[in-house]
C-alpha cells in the first residue's frame, strides 16, 4: 500500500478547518458559526470580532455551501500552492479574508458574511494569471475576468439571493493583485 501525501498543506489545512467549523456549527446548534465563523460589524472591544475577521472564510451555511466552495478550492488550490509556495498562498488567503471581512463591516453592517467564496475567486483569478510571462497579460485572465465580472455584476443587479457577490469581486481583485505582484518576482 502506498503512503498518503499531504501534498498541499495550506489548501488541505484550510479544507479540514472548514470541515471542522461546519461540524462544530452542527454540534453547537449554529453558535460557533454565528460567533466565530461569520463576520459582521460589532464592537472592537469584543475579542471575537478579530477572530471573525479572518474566521468567516471557514464558516459555511450548510453542506451544499461547503461542498460548492471546497470542490473548487481542492481543484484550483493545490497547483497554485505548488507554483507560488505555501507561505505566499497562505498570506494571499489571510489578506483576502481580512480585506473582505473589513469591507463587509464597513459596507454591509447589518448583515453577516461567511464562506470561502472570496478565497475561491481569489484562487480562480490567480490561476488565470499562472501563465503570465515577461509582464504580458494572459488572454485567459481577460476571458476569466470578463465572464466572471459579467456574471457577478449581473447577479448583483438582477438576482435576489443570499450570495455575497460583492465579496466575490473582492476576492477576484485580491487574486489579480496577488498574481501580478507574484508575476513581477
Amino acid at each position: 500500500m502506498k503512503k498518503l501525501q499531504y501534498n498541499s498543506p495550506v489548501i488541505l489545512t484550510f479544507f479540514f478547518l472548514s470541515l471542522s467549523s461546519l461540524v462544530l456549527g452542527r454540534l453547537t446548534g449554529g453558535w460557533t458559526t454565528a460567533h466565530l465563523f461569520s463576520v459582521y460589524r460589532s464592537s472592537p472591544a469584543d475579542p471575537l470580532f478579530y477572530v471573525r475577521l479572518l474566521g468567516h472564510v471557514l464558516g459555511h451555511a450548510g453542506v451544499e455551501h461547503f461542498l460548492g466552495n471546497m470542490l473548487l478550492l481542492l481543484v484550483v488550490g493545490p497547483p497554485l500552492e505548488e507554483k507560488y509556495g505555501s507561505l505566499p498562498l497562505l498570506w494571499g488567503i489571510l489578506l483576502t479574508a481580512l480585506v473582505s471581512g473589513i469591507l463587509q463591516c464597513v459596507f454591509f453592517p447589518g448583515t453577516a458574511l461567511l464562506g470561502a467564496s472570496g478565497i475561491v475567486f481569489m484562487l480562480i483569478m490567480l490561476a488565470s494569471l499562472a501563465g503570465m510571462k515577461n509582464g504580458r497579460v494572459p488572454v485567459t485572465l481577460l476571458l476569466v475576468a470578463a465572464l466572471y465580472l459579467g456574471q457577478e455584476v449581473y447577479s448583483i443587479f438582477f438576482v435576489r439571493d443570499n450570495v455575497a457577490n460583492f465579496m466575490h469581486l473582492v476576492g477576484g481583485a485580491c487574486g489579480t493583485v496577488f498574481g501580478f505582484a507574484a508575476g513581477r518576482k
